[in-house]
């Protein structure tokens, strides 16, 4: 599998693109699991494949609250920037 290169561009406002990456990459593994969780009728392999679902719903989670972090973080600089603008 060819994975293409991701590079911070430093110059993210109110999100970050490595974050919104991770994300995408994070829910098609979740996606991936999911998919093989209904083909598996070996029990031990099952709760496996289950608790790999659940780390990466966890996962998907913090980086989604990280990104709200960001964008709240975001807000509130340009409230105080346009406050000293007026």
């Amino acid at each position: 599998m060819i994975e293409k290169e991701v590079v911070c561009m430093r110059n993210c406002k109110d999100t970050c693109a490595m974050l919104n990456e991770a994300l995408r990459k994070e829910t098609a593994i979740s996606k991936f699991y999911e998919s093989i969780l209904g083909q598996c009728n070996i029990p031990d392999i099952g709760n496996f494949v289950a608790e790999q679902i659940e780390e990466k719903r966890k996962s998907i989670l913090r980086i989604v609250q990280k990104l709200n972090e960001i964008h709240a973080r975001s807000q509130i600089i340009d409230g105080i920037s346009s406050s000293f603008n007026a």
